[in-house]
């Protein structure tokens, strides 16, 4: 995984200001946010216009959020060996092109060419998380980890509006999210500058494809197994590709002298809360949105939505999420990384919850959309502090892309859990079930990250006096 350089000395860190590379950085993180979740309210257009099923539109939501999986390590690796913020700006033109390309397509498979395009953006993260931690001094580091963190979370509610604004027109989103991307590289170029690279080591090519085979067999078996059958050739097949190629990836991963996962971060006593709250918080995001999209614009059962209409349903949770953004920095010198993780997931659990037994009318889903945006807006904003706060310096960058992995990877099984569980229960039972199940899913985000957050701060209360 990548590395990181030390942090700047006082005098290198008053040579300029740091923070306007910051929030160009928070600014571009915001984008790649965005570009994920914009397509989300689409889904029912696109089924209309390119005359395909759910579980066939969901990729463009679902192979993203793959592509992002396996470029985010991969890009934090290039990253260490050609610098950062090329990565960056080549991340960003690369989103750029998908977006291009997108308003272009006419066609499903074209659009699920530009969405590769735009997934591998999503590696703009980890990769400013490094800049950040070149950039600002120890005491401030905490701060702006968490703006980068909760302006992402900002970005994923902004999509959603945008979606709205544009009016269901997926050409016009497509253009206005790469004229966004344009601005955004322009302001990382102008204003990020990045140290030399350490360079030297390669990266783990077979790692990435391996990772790719294996979770596109397992999100392809979910989202079919309901139009299949669960027990079809085709369906155990997928499985067992998953299941062997998995197997073989882990290996692989404990084998090779530079990973493209280290494997030890998953398991390790400080990063495990993290490691698995971030998982679940990333399916629990994904599941509520989509759901609360479709819910919403379905007829009948639901309130026959349009686009805007979603836009104006899922308002609160961006403004939330913005009003926390701009208190981030507050929250993390107050209260542990753990317990506002904790606070968030339990915030989302409930806004779940809220929408798989009351959403009969508009104010049930605004309830919700309240709630989904504190809790993301408050887990967002630690999740980073929490992966890396109890790991080695020298592994912060290891112990972050991991984190923001396993954040994808919970991501990208949303849509196919929903595929499955629409296919097998459609109309407002199913609905009920997918809130459930980001319900279920923060839940246990929220217990995960309470217990291992408190194991962790006594491990370090034991084992201070001895480092003195």
């Amino acid at each position: 995984m990548a590395t990181l350089a030390a942090p700047p000395s006082p005098g290198e860190t008053a040579a300029r200001n740091p923070w306007p590379a910051v929030v160009s950085l928070a600014f571009a993180a915001s984008i790649a946010a965005l570009q994920n979740t914009a397509v989300v309210p689409l889904l029912p257009v696109l089924q209309r216009e390119l005359h395909a099923s759910l579980g066939a539109v969901s990729w463009t939501l679902t192979i993203s959020l793959l592509v992002s999986a396996v470029a985010t390590p991969l890009l934090s690796r290039f990253g260490d060996m050609y610098g950062r913020r090329p990565m960056i700006l080549g991340a960003i033109g690369l989103l750029v092109a998908g977006s291009v390309l997108g308003a272009l397509a006419t066609s499903l498979p074209w659009l699920i060419v530009a969405r590769i395009l735009q997934g591998s953006v999503a590696a703009l993260v980890p990769l400013s998380i490094g800049v950040v931690r070149e950039s600002l001094p120890p005491r401030q580091l905490a701060t702006g980890i968490g703006v980068l963190s909760a302006t992402m979370g900002f970005g994923s509610g902004g999509g959603m509006i945008l979606a709205g604004l544009v009016a269901g027109d997926y050409h016009v989103l497509f253009w206005v999210t790469g004229a966004i991307a344009v601005v955004a590289g322009g302001l990382v170029a102008l204003l990020v500058r990045d140290r030399a690279p350490s360079g030297g080591g390669r990266p783990d090519l077979l790692g990435a494809v391996l990772l790719a085979v294996w979770l596109v067999a397992l999100l392809l078996g979910i989202s079919q197994g309901g139009s299949w059958g669960w027990t079809s050739p085709r369906v155990l097949g997928l499985f067992a590709v998953a299941l062997v190629t998995a197997i073989t990836w882990v290996a692989v991963e404990r084998r090779v002298r530079e990973p493209l996962v280290d494997m030890a971060m998953l398991t390790q006593r400080g990063t495990v809360g993290a490691t698995v709250a971030s998982t679940l918080l990333g399916f629990a995001f994904f599941t509520c949105m989509t759901g609360i999209s479709g819910f919403t614009q379905a007829p009948g059962f639901g309130f026959g939505a349009s686009t805007l209409q979603v836009g104006l349903y899922l308002l609160p949770s961006t403004l939330f999420m913005l009003v926390i953004s701009l208190f981030a920095g507050r929250f993390m010198r107050r209260f542990a990384a753990s317990s506002m993780v904790a606070f968030g997931s339990a915030a989302v659990a409930l806004a779940g919850l809220w929408m798989a037994v009351r959403h009969g009318a508009p104010a049930d889903v605004y309830v919700a959309t309240s709630l989904l945006g504190v809790g993301l807006g408050v887990g967002y904003a630690a999740l980073g502090t929490m992966a890396v706060e109890h790991v080695d310096p020298a592994k912060t960058a290891a112990a972050a892309g991991v984190n923001a992995l396993v954040r994808i990877v919970g991501g990208s099984t949303a849509g196919a859990v929903i595929a499955a569980i629409l296919g097998a229960l459609p109309g407002e039972h199913g609905y009920r079930w997918v809130f459930a199940a980001a319900a279920a899913g923060s839940l246990v985000a929220a217990v995960f990250a309470a217990v291992f957050g408190r194991l962790n701060r006594r491990a370090t209360r034991i084992t201070a006096p001895a480092g003195r």
